[in-house]
């Protein structure tokens, strides 16, 4: 069931009209959690069945550990959830990937080895609800969180529809609270929801599947030689359409769930405006960064250690966030470039020790321009389906092919060029505040005029209903 579908809404409609309409707190959770499963099994019924196995089991370990003193029995509580829960991750994901690197590895040593293919189908959303469940016991076992009493609270919190299959991964020591009482009813956070969520779907549907896909894909997907024009065209496509899809998802989910009455955190604060790595990742994929930084990061030693181990650690998390995105090589290069991004940056801090906040006007410009680059530089491995097609890209856009061929067309060119331009000053120009503080300085005419066009847009655009990118993670 996807945000941008007829399905949805009528799903979404019902669900608001039951919810607000019930008076029992208990029976207004029972149906949130009937409705969230409603939603996944929409999909494949039986993978609801693994989705709730893999949540009842760390319910029951995190009863372990809140009921142990004893520090290393907790830690072999912890250690049987994390287990559990990376091997479910690792075999449904990374079961044939695995086989045919091993495969690979024998076939060097001269051992010919044909491993049995893996005809599994990957459950929509796994890595993200594994890391909703995990971060439950990793947080009890660091004594910020209680364990929670009622199973029922706790399905839900991992399941919650709006966020269930594409995030933002919401911790359960963030989401549990919220439903200890039930939420009142507040119009203007309603309809802010309801913005939200259309501003989501323009995102989605006008901006990554009408005006961007299409010329990423084609670039993306040519076997021939390619001119540097079409090529940085391509690239600056795919950028653009990633942010518009995975935030428009996010932006959806945190609108339904206002809608609902509950708050998520924010998932994306204008990366494109980002002023070096670390901050980027301050503002990229938010949920996913603070989830490898408090449970990878941090316990590896973080920057406790020296610049020398803080770089490490740096490409060691971002390695294994680069491999979590899917089982591919090319993901691996894209973690590892951003690894190495963020470390030379720690290694130029530690030798420059530059000012925190940088003032000079040039200077933003330089360091903002540098960022986008090489972020654009990643993105052509995480789109790229081998090693071959990245580097044909990156040839192409570096004026390596000697006879190129014209893929796009003036009017593709202009398009991109467009978006990108609308993208990028729309980020700069709020890269220090939130839509929630422009939107309220603009009058009501003019925000109400931006929501009908935006609607109206989406009305006349949609179609195909494309599945948001993040669902194959």
């Amino acid at each position: 069931m996807l945000f941008n579908s007829l399905t949805f809404v009528a799903f979404f409609v019902v669900v608001l009209s039951l919810f607000w309409s019930i008076r029992s707190w208990d029976a207004r959770k029972n149906l949130l959690l009937v409705a969230s499963y409603v939603f996944y099994g929409a999909w494949n019924p039986p993978f609801a069945a693994l989705l709730f196995s893999t949540t009842a089991l760390d319910f029951y370990l995190g009863r372990k550990m809140g009921k142990i003193e004893n520090q290393r029995s907790r830690r072999i509580w912890l250690w049987i959830s994390v287990a559990v829960n990376l091997s479910m991750l690792g075999f449904f994901k990374y079961g044939n990937f695995l086989l045919e690197n091993f495969q690979w590895v024998l076939a060097r040593g001269g051992i010919q080895y044909k491993p049995p293919h893996l005809d599994v189908f990957l459950p929509i959303g796994i890595s993200f609800y594994t890391f909703h469940s995990l971060s439950y016991t990793l947080d009890i076992y660091r004594g910020v969180l209680k364990p929670t009493r009622s199973l029922r609270d706790f399905t839900l919190a991992v399941s919650f529809f709006p966020q269930l299959v594409a995030g933002p991964i919401v911790r359960a020591g963030d989401f549990l609270p919220q439903l200890e009482a039930p939420p009142k009813w507040q119009s203007e956070r309603f309809f802010w929801g309801l913005m939200l969520m259309t501003l989501g779907l323009f995102e989605k549907v006008v901006l990554a599947d009408t005006l961007l896909s299409g010329s990423a894909d084609r670039v993306f997907g040519y076997a021939g030689p390619l001119m540097v024009l079409d090529s940085w065209t391509g690239v600056i496509a795919f950028a653009g359409q990633i942010f518009c899809d995975f935030a428009g998802y996010s932006t959806c989910a945190i609108g339904a769930a206002l809608c609902l009455g509950f708050h998520l955190k924010d998932n994306f604060r204008f990366p494109y405006a980002a002023l070096g790595f670390s901050d980027f990742w301050r503002r990229w994929h938010i949920s996913l960064s603070t989830f490898l930084r408090d449970y990878l990061y941090i316990p590896l030693g973080g920057n406790r250690h020296g610049a020398a181990r803080a770089m490490l650690n740096l490409v060691i998390v971002m390695f294994l966030g680069g491999l979590w995105h899917g089982a591919a090589w090319t993901f691996v290069v894209w973690g590892l470039l951003h690894g190495s991004y963020l470390a030379i940056e720690r290694l130029f801090k530690a030798l420059f020790k530059p000012a925190d906040e940088i003032q000079s006007f040039p200077a933003r410009v330089f360091i903002g321009a540098l960022t986008y680059f090489a972020v654009l530089i990643a993105w052509v491995y995480f789109r790229a389906s081998n090693f071959e097609t990245a580097n044909r890209v990156i040839g192409g856009m570096f004026g390596r092919h000697p006879r190129p061929d014209a893929i796009l067309s003036t009017r593709e060119i202009l398009q991109v060029a467009l978006v990108t331009a609308g993208l990028l000053v729309a980020h700069w120009s709020m890269r220090d505040t939130s839509i929630e503080n422009v939107v309220a300085r603009l009058p009501r005419w003019s925000v109400a005029a931006v929501w009908f066009v935006m609607a109206g847009a989406i009305i006349l655009t949609q179609g195909s209903s494309n599945a948001f990118i993040y669902f194959q993670f």
